[in-house]
């Protein structure tokens, strides 16, 4: 096992600018870092990515700009009396999920599942559906209709940050999502689910062969000219997911806070963990901030007592995912595009048909 300080200082240099700089070539990096060979780096970086250090170079996608219709995320915490399979048996009959994990609680059984939404009132009617038929017996909706901000770790910052600059005033980057603006062809929609999840390295040969096994044509200059116009037209943006310490030696938690004044909550947000040896994500969802991180596990072990400390705080909620990495109980999913009208430019999910297949399943297991 890799101890969690047994990294150099040129390595967090090298780790710092690569969550800096995610399109940067060896090259590139040599001018960054006090290293000398490509090798050298390119040495490091597969060594980063074995200790899970490096998670993925990914594409992050602004949902704005996707299609004319509304979409966005939908944060969601359910909680129930029946097994977790049989709860993830329905959840999954929703089809647009983007993950489903356990979440730790000492007192109930808590899910947290997120959705990809074009319609938040229909989700609900689905979620209370399975409540009224005792599949989930509560819930918690969260939608995220801002931007969802990412920062790498600094790895010469604090491993256990403080929180004491958490309302003071700063100058906040602008969370709004994008507008649809550019029609997308059949070779960019097939592409993105791809580069969203960091397929085979979001590298293009591999994905044209994951293609042509499906069936599908499309010729290596095509998909490099999908891949420059979504960068473009900003739907897509590469990054480099890094974690603060290998991951199987991180904490992982979802974390929400409320305020009477949206301007500080914002400020919350964006100064939490800034500038610490952390992963972190931040958003606006509604009435509330929403924090994902990935830290050092003594960082959870005074945090909600720190928070009840900040009398501004007003309500505030913890969710630490159960287990990392990923294992048998996690679901994951890349984003379903195949309701994507290409004449319309929307995406609309047919909540219905979903509706249908709870029912007929409740039916058939007499629920």
């Amino acid at each position: 096992m890799v101890n969690i300080h047994d990294i150099s200082e040129n390595e967090k240099g090298l780790l710092n600018t690569l969550g800096k700089y995610p399109d940067a070539s060896l090259n590139q990096l040599l001018t960054y870092t006090p290293y000398k060979w490509t090798s050298t780096v390119a040495r490091k970086i597969d060594q980063f990515k074995k200790q899970k250090i490096i998670r993925r170079d990914i594409y992050d996608l602004d949902y704005g700009r996707l299609c004319k219709n509304p979409l966005h995320m939908l944060f969601c915490i359910v909680e129930s009396n029946q097994s977790y399979n049989t709860v993830v048996s329905y959840l999954k009959l929703i089809e647009p999920f983007k993950w489903i994990y356990p979440v730790l609680s000492p007192h109930k059984e808590l899910i947290n599942v997120g959705f990809y939404s074009s319609d938040d009132a229909e989700m609900v009617n689905l979620l209370q559906v399975l409540k009224d038929n005792n599949i989930i017996s509560d819930y918690i909706v969260r939608p995220f209709r801002h931007k969802r901000m990412g920062e790498n770790p600094n790895f010469f910052g604090d491993i256990i940050p403080s929180l004491d600059n958490l309302l003071d005033r700063c100058d906040i980057p602008d969370m709004s999502l994008g507008h649809h603006d550019t029609d997308w062809s059949e070779c960019d929609i097939a592409l993105l689910p791809y580069l969203r999840e960091g397929y085979k390295g979001s590298k293009l040969a591999k994905i044209l062969r994951a293609e042509m096994n499906r069936g599908r044509k499309w010729t290596y200059e095509q998909m490099k000219y999908s891949r420059e116009k979504m960068v473009r037209n900003g739907l897509i943006e590469k990054i480099y997911a890094i974690n603060p310490f290998p991951l199987t030696q991180c904490a992982c938690f979802n974390l929400f806070v409320k305020t009477d004044d949206i301007s500080l909550t914002q400020r919350i947000i964006y100064s939490f963990g800034r500038g610490a040896r952390l992963y972190r994500e931040y958003v606006l969802c509604g009435d509330w901030g929403g924090i994902f991180c990935l830290s050092h596990p003594l960082f959870l072990t005074n945090l909600m007592h720190k928070l009840d400390s900040i009398d501004e705080i007003e309500e505030r909620e913890l969710y630490q995912i159960r287990s990392i990495p990923a294992g048998k109980y996690h679901v994951n999913q890349s984003l379903v595009l195949e309701y994507f009208d290409f004449e319309k430019q929307t995406l609309e999910y047919p909540y219905r048909t979903y509706r249908e297949k709870i029912y007929e399943k409740l039916e058939s297991e007499q629920y």
